[in-house]
């Protein structure tokens, strides 16, 4: 079989798994066509097998929704080489059901909803015919799998949001939004980590950093921590925000089995 016969192959013993080409540098892993925890969760954990042994010249890997792209240095690490090691991995037990009793990480976000803060949250709650406070209630009645985390450093993708209140992307997107904003796209939500362009609805706002450049661990979430929405009141925000720029705050992580957290 060929390289790229090989890269096109859908893996024997796993139909729903694809390799394809990325340029000379790359591969790209395809584990499913749909957003679902149970994908999600088979990426990730593919994503630190491949991390903890990573082949000679394996150089980064990037989970997503439902993919991995796995950059690698050619020169070194043939791509025939990285596809096998994948179909290795993949031929173990990269998929066991997940345990009701499985511990994850819950991260509680203040947020300031509606007002200054969230210019959209009358619009999300007129378009599905609630109240804001409805809307509010809904968002912050679940918890969030954070299933991938990109588009700008440190950008939680977030789901699934409740279909009572998904709501399409603006038709045309802001070129600044604050950072901390709290968002809405289909159904997904997310949190805006710096200030930038943006199409997201913006229902609310929180004073946590998500990204901090110079700290050990620069990003908030990881992909797999789950996020809970509290609302607060906006000087509780300003508050807030003075604590998280002198020092003094913290966001309260939790530590959860699925069952209980409800995810």
């Amino acid at each position: 079989m060929s390289a790229a016969e090989r890269d096109q192959a859908t893996v024997n013993h796993a139909p729903a798994i694809r390799m394809r080409s990325a340029g000379e540098g790359g591969l790209v892993i395809e584990m499913g066509r749909v957003i679902a925890p149970r994908i999600n969760a088979a990426v990730q954990r593919l994503a630190e097998k491949l991390s903890r042994k990573r082949p000679e010249g394996m150089i980064e890997v990037v989970p997503a929704y439902c993919s991995l792209l796995v950059y690698f240095d050619p020169l070194v690490l043939s791509r025939a080489a990285l596809v096998e090691a994948v179909a290795r991995i993949v031929a173990g037990d990269l998929e066991p059901e997940v345990a009701a009793s499985e511990r994850v990480r819950i991260i509680q976000i203040p947020v300031c909803y509606g007002g200054e803060f969230g210019p959209d949250l009358d619009y999300v709650a007129q378009v599905h015919g609630l109240t804001t406070e409805e809307v509010i209630t809904i968002h912050r009645a679940r918890s969030y799998r954070v299933y991938m985390v990109g588009f700008t450093p440190g950008f939680p993708y977030l789901g699934e949001l409740s279909e009572r209140i998904a709501t399409p992307r603006l038709e045309k997107p802001r070129t600044l939004v604050p950072r901390g904003s709290v968002g809405i796209a289909g159904t997904q939500t997310g949190i805006y980590p710096v200030d930038s362009p943006g199409g997201w609805r913006l229902i609310g706002r929180t004073p946590v950093p998500l990204f901090l450049p110079e700290a050990a661990h620069p990003f908030l979430f990881s992909p797999g921590d789950n996020v809970r929405f509290n609302p607060v009141t906006a000087d509780r925000y300003r508050q807030i925000a003075r604590q998280v720029e002198a020092g003094f705050y913290l966001p309260e992580v939790v530590s959860a089995c699925r069952e209980a957290a409800g995810v």
